[in-house]
């Protein structure tokens, strides 16, 4: 690699600019086709989380069309992504299989129903887990709740005693599946959207009595929007909002933020997570991300995942 002096190649005023950050150095500047591949490598990614939430919403229900409408593709296009996201997937199904014998489940057949979820024969349900933080929440919450009778998926032991097994640096945990189908799967007309307020409100009737049995970490919806929520947004250049808009919102939620009842919530309150049997609700699933919070949070990301499905309530 040639060294040059900047002072043969940089204007006086640039040189002077450089040096505020460092002098006497050498400093490598690298071509614009790093910065290029660079750009190439975050649409990858970004398009990679596209894809597998397109793969996601098949697996819970669905179809071609309605996900060609919602992301803007040809149905073609929809069904080259699926085809791509269920190889990627393939070889999971056989890590799976192999370790049906720690719940003496061997002989169950396996179809995939989530990203990070197997249905194991009829009646039972499989989750794999790569942060222990998530997964240890998970095993908690479930457990307490079904003490208390609320809704919600057994959780099996392995033929050991242990709550979950281990392999390399994934947890599996299994659960007996409760009857039902979420929402995305279902044509459930009606009152939807009030049946949901209660079923909500019920959960978190429960998650009262449990504020003084699990320890939970505080979190806040106002620092979220002052933090990551806003960094997104610069991010995309506010496409989905204007910045006045946005910094409305937030205004508005800090001057009463104080005044708002905080405590347990679920934290991913959609279609996804709350199971129907015969259009009556049968059982809460998915409590990776309950923490401590405003309750309004629920309710508000509930809201937020209606117009996002473009679901329609009479």
């Amino acid at each position: 690699m040639k060294y040059k002096n900047a002072a043969e190649v940089l204007p006086p005023e640039l040189i002077g600019q450089i040096q505020e950050y460092i002098q006497g150095a050498f400093l490598y500047i690298p071509k614009k086709e790093k910065q290029a591949h660079r750009a190439v490598t975050e649409y990858r990614i970004e398009l990679d989380k596209r894809n597998l939430r397109i793969y996601k919403m098949h697996l819970e229900g669905m179809t071609n069309g309605q996900l060609a409408q919602n992301f803007s593709l040809a149905q073609s296009s929809i069904r080259r992504i699926l085809i791509g996201q269920r190889k990627r997937y393939e070889m999971m199904c056989g890590k799976i299989q192999s370790l049906l014998w720690q719940w003496n489940l061997q002989q169950q057949r396996i179809t995939q129903i989530h990203p990070s979820v197997w249905q194991i024969g009829e009646d039972h349900v499989l989750k794999v887990y790569d942060q222990p933080e998530s997964l240890n929440r998970n095993i908690m919450i479930n457990t307490h709740l079904e003490r208390m009778g609320i809704p919600v998926g057994r959780l099996i032991p392995t033929v050991e005693g242990a709550d979950y097994a281990v392999d390399g640096d994934a947890y599996y945990l299994v659960s007996e599946k409760l009857p039902g189908s979420n929402l995305i799967s279902l044509k459930f007309g009606g009152k939807t959207a009030e049946a949901m307020g209660s079923i909500i409100a019920r959960l978190h009737l429960a998650f009262e009595s449990l504020e003084e049995q699990v320890s939970l970490w505080d979190n806040s919806l106002l620092d979220e929007m002052n933090g990551w929520v806003r960094d997104r947004f610069e991010e995309t250049g506010f496409a989905h909002i204007s910045r006045e808009d946005f910094d409305l919102v937030v205004r508005n939620l800090a001057s009463s933020y104080e005044k708002l009842p905080f405590g347990l919530i679920h934290r991913d309150v959609h279609f996804g997570n709350f199971l129907f049997h015969n259009k009556k609700f049968s059982g809460y699933i998915d409590f990776d991300l309950t923490q401590r919070n405003i309750r309004v949070f629920d309710l508000c990301y509930f809201s937020l995942s209606v117009l996002s499905e473009k679901e329609k309530f009479e």
